[in-house]
């Protein structure tokens, strides 16, 4: 995709600046492998690991500089090529091709009026590089016996993705040659740009991909260097960091799930042609049609001859895009930061509030999220607020009090406040939370704005300054509508305007509103999205009755299992012991592995 990546000319390797024994690199491997899998580090130390394991990395990158696979000439020379391959294979090419898109790169513009809804891009399974494909490749012995690969389908894609780039004769060239030579994701970031980051909520899952990442390159270093069903791996002569980092993310900006051939369970793949396109806001357009056997994308909305045809990656926020697409969305409509809370378990008032969020279906501590939109709360943490600052005779009245199981759901309903006072508690404690988070930042928006202004200030420094101050304008917000809704209902109070009075009837009401819904009814979907620990690729739950239909929808970097699971992305936490490179037990079963999504 053209907004995810930078075009750079990439030339031949032409053999490493110095000669480096294979014993000397596998001590280095050994070194990293056995660095990147000791103990998480205490809190506060984790930038320090960082720099130590990035010490290591760099020290890797330099005795491997030259040894890289890669293709002469830039993605556009091979543009022709891809479109020819399509054709051949059966996609629609007639009304788009691949263009320059300045700031937003490479990709597809419209070569005549297209309607929205209209079906104008489908690409047949034939030309998708999948985790089934790969099972029959030259890495499937590998697959049958290596439970990481087994368990993480998106790093089996990234392995996949290499042997065939180093196989002159792989169907999939046409494709891999117009892959990006690089990406924008934090594992290109230098050191100084890394730093931009600090204090702001992507930092964790910025280091811990770089980590990650370190560990399956060792590992896997080790493996294809070692393990027997390894031996035929184009990659033995040439596997380096720069390489496996090159793949990781070209799979973490394009995987997406698919139904397996016979409709039976989900895979993970990557597109050809139809993961040009960029991103925009909207809603999801693509599927996979089943009986035609194909991914099938319809227009987002009208599109005139010579625009860019846009399509949506999902309601991710800027720190996921920066984290798992490299680039940073100036309009997004469904950005967010995450506010933990909790309530106490020390509190004289615990148990009645726990059971009140209990049947509001509330955990009595969560990970919600204060969104850039109007208002910058769920109806969840509203939801949840309301209990938090509710008093001991509210309280009651939720439980046991007259309609107290009715009245769960309004909770998260704007209309039936719970009493002025609770009202005033609960916007004033938003108000001071939004304002303490802004003071971890060690800069101020202002200060962010001018750094912002330098004409000389790197790409990569840019977009993580830009998610620095997207933020904090986040918490500025939360901390001005806190004010304005603290002041409207104190003024609520002081003039003794009653409160709305709830009745049976009310019911009908809720659940008839979107913005309303019961509560009780409802999962955490805001919050669930925004709380992934590793690496989220936006996840997406594909309806198992979908399965059995003949169309199920695809999500740009979709990669969740049916019940739930989370797949490990190339860069996620799957603990990796330097033992088992070395044991390659043929027996071991599969292990369970997760992220969201670097550049494309």
């Amino acid at each position: 995709m053209g907004k995810k990546s930078r075009v750079k000319t990439q030339k031949s390797g032409t053999g490493a600046t110095a000669v480096v024994s294979p014993k000397e690199m596998m001590n280095l491997i050994s070194e990293l492998l056995q660095k990147c899998s000791s103990a998480a580090p205490s809190p506060g130390k984790e930038w320090e690991e960082y720099i130590q394991v990035r010490a290591l990395v760099e020290k890797i990158r330099k005795k491997q500089k030259g040894l890289s696979v890669s293709f002469e000439g830039t993605r556009e020379d091979f543009f022709s090529e891809l479109m020819a391959w399509a054709a051949e294979c059966g996609a629609s090419c007639d009304c788009f091709e691949i263009s320059n898109f300045a700031d937003e790169g490479y990709g597809l513009k419209a070569t005549r009026d297209i309607k929205a809804e209209e079906l104008f891009l489908w690409v047949p399974r034939k030309m998708l590089m999948t985790v089934e494909s790969a099972k029959n490749s030259v890495l499937g012995p590998l697959y049958s016996q290596d439970r990481i690969l087994q368990a993480m389908g998106n790093v089996t894609l990234a392995l996949h993705l290499l042997c065939e780039r180093a196989n002159p004769s792989s169907p999939w060239l046409p494709y891999i040659k117009t892959l990006p030579a690089d990406y924008d994701t934090p594992l290109y970031f230098e050191e100084d740009e890394v730093r931009h980051l600090l204090a702001t909520q992507a930092i964790q899952d910025v280091l811990s991909q770089y980590k990650n990442t370190a560990r399956q390159y060792a590992y896997f270093y080790k493996v294809i260097h070692t393990h027997p069903n390894a031996s035929k791996l184009p990659l033995k002569d040439a596997f380096t960091f720069d390489d496996y980092r090159w793949a990781v993310s070209s799979v973490m900006t394009r995987q997406n799930q698919i139904p397996t051939a016979d409709g039976s369970r989900v895979t993970l793949a990557l597109i050809p042609l139809w993961d040009m396109c960029n991103h925009t806001n909207g809603l999801i357009t693509t599927g996979y049609n089943l009986e035609d056997d194909r991914c099938e994308c319809v227009a987002l909305r009208d599109y005139k001859e010579a625009e860019q045809i846009y399509i949506f990656y999902g309601t991710r926020s800027n720190a996921e895009f920066v984290i798992h697409n490299g680039f940073f969305f100036e309009d997004n409509a469904h950005d967010r930061v995450k506010i933990k809370l909790g309530v106490s378990k020390s509190e004289r008032l615990y148990a009645m509030k726990a059971e009140v969020l209990a049947r509001a279906g509330i955990p009595a501590s969560s990970i919600f999220a204060l969104h850039s939109s109007e208002p910058p709360i769920s109806a969840q943490l509203l939801a949840f607020l309301r209990v938090f600052c509710m008093t001991e005779e509210e309280l009651k009245d939720y439980l046991v009090g007259d309609h107290a199981i009715n009245k769960i759901f309004t909770l998260g309903n704007t209309e039936f406040p719970v009493s002025w006072e609770n009202e005033i508690k609960l916007w004033t404690f938003l108000e001071t939370r939004a304002a303490l988070l802004l003071k971890t930042y060690k800069t101020t928006s202002e200060e962010d704005r001018s750094m912002l202004e330098k004409p000389d200030l790197s790409l990569h420094s840019r977009i993580a300054i830009k998610l620095r101050l997207g933020e904090k304008e986040i918490l500025e917000r939360a901390v001005s509508c806190g004010q304005a809704k603290r002041l409207h209902f104190q003024k609520q109070l002081d003039e003794g305007t009653p409160l709305p009075l709830y009745e049976e009837s009310d019911i009908a009401l809720l659940e008839n509103a979107d913005a309303k819904l019961p509560i009780i009814l409802r999962k955490l979907e805001e919050e669930d999205e925004c709380v992934q620990e590793e690496m989220n690729l936006a996840q997406i739950k594909p309806d198992p009755a979908g399965l059995d239909s003949s169309q199920m929808p695809v999500l740009n970097g979709q990669c969740k299992d049916l019940n739930g699971t989370e797949e490990d992305p190339p860069g996620s936490d799957e603990v990796v012991k330097e033992s088992e490179v070395e044991k390659h037990d043929t027996s071991t079963n599969r292990t369970e592995g997760e992220p969201k999504d670097g550049s494309k």
